[in-house]
């Protein structure tokens, strides 16, 4: 895995997860620029798939097992997307809050797979 891709992403979800988590304070629903962050988010996730697939297929294992690590690789893909659409069909703070706390679960999951590639 690359570490600054994991950072980085990670760093992403915090920060989608605190932007979504004050519009909730505010009484807001998720609005179009809240949509544009999750797509940078869901983004670096895609890029990070792709070089889960990539480092697989060069033949590069992880420690804990590619089953898992596969797994959590599609789990983080689909996290932010998922929170995306809960959003869109509760168009209230709690929309927002579901963003956040989306934003907050990819985060640990980054720093899951981290630990399942051996880092």
């Amino acid at each position: 895995m690359l570490d600054a891709l994991t950072v980085a992403t990670a760093v992403a979800a915090l920060a989608l997860a605190a932007w979504c988590g004050w519009a909730a304070y505010r009484d807001q629903p998720t609005k179009d620029w809240h949509f544009i962050g999750m797509a940078v988010v869901t983004l670096l996730t895609l890029a990070q798939l792709v070089v889960g697939i990539v480092q697989l297929a060069r033949g590069e294992k992880p420690e804990q097992g590619t089953t898992i690590f596969v797994s959590y690789l599609i789990g983080a893909f689909a996290c932010i997307p998922a929170a995306g659409f809960m959003s869109l069909a509760e168009r209230t703070r709690w929309g927002s809050i579901t963003v956040a706390a989306g934003g907050v679960v990819l985060a640990v999951l980054q720093v899951r797979l981290y630990d399942i590639w051996g880092g």
